[in-house]
């Protein structure tokens, strides 16, 4: 899943239940996604939404893109909320690649279970 938020949107918690159905009708059966926030545009994040985000059962990761030294330190405060693989990068080619790596990694976890 890729997005782009807009212009001086802020996401807060209430966001948590669009993802959750987005993810509920697309990822159905449980398939493993990585959400990818490519930060094109300025917005804000309330850090607590990704404690909700981490309880998608089916998100194996999360990915910031952007070349913005501001959105890597607030990519450093969002990793200590989330639970799961969190990264970030400078380029989509690169936060692809690592989403094909981190869902082959959670599929065998829940498949060992």
């Amino acid at each position: 899943m890729i997005t782009v938020m807009n212009e001086g949107v802020t996401v807060s918690p209430e966001h948590n239940a669009i993802l959750t159905e987005i993810a509920e009708f697309h990822f159905r059966n449980n398939t493993p996604f990585v959400y990818i926030t490519h930060r094109i545009n300025s917005y804000a994040v309330n850090p607590s939404v990704y404690r909700e985000t981490s309880k998608i059962p089916n998100l194996a990761g999360f990915a910031v893109v952007s070349k913005n030294p501001i959105q890597k330190q607030q990519t450093k405060v969002e990793k200590v909320f989330f639970d799961k693989d969190f990264q970030d990068f400078e380029e989509l080619e690169e936060a692809l690649s690592w989403k094909d790596e981190i869902i082959k990694s959670f599929s065998k976890k829940i498949s060992q279970k």
